[in-house]
């Protein structure tokens, strides 16, 4: 796996991430859509950005990539709507399963 960095989200965001220098933006229209997509991308890709609404419809599947390697990893970022209420923050889990330590507040 070569050490690419692909953003799936709204158009708007990734819009906003290529205009930023992120180089491979995947927009989705529709959730059907993003869970083939997000599939696909980690074959291909180290880093993949999407957003919490598309993490949230598709947990099953981050979880099975994420649980299978450490790559790709799987950033979730909230929208342009904002960010969505949860239980447990994904970046802190990221950076727990990463580097094995626990972030305290």
């Amino acid at each position: 796996m070569s050490s690419k960095i692909a953003v799936m989200a709204d158009p708007d965001t990734v819009t906003g991430f290529m205009l930023g220098g992120i180089k491979d933006g995947f927009p989705v229209n529709n959730m059907e859509e993003a869970g083939d997509k997000l599939k696909k991308l980690a074959k291909e890709y180290s880093i993949i950005i999407t957003t919490e609404e598309i993490g949230d419809n598709f947990r099953e599947i981050i979880d099975k990539i994420s649980s299978e390697s450490a790559l790709p990893m799987i950033i979730e970022i909230p929208d342009k709507k904002g960010s969505v209420e949860r239980e447990s923050d994904p970046i802190r889990e990221l950076i727990k399963r990463v580097i094995g330590v626990e972030m305290v507040e």
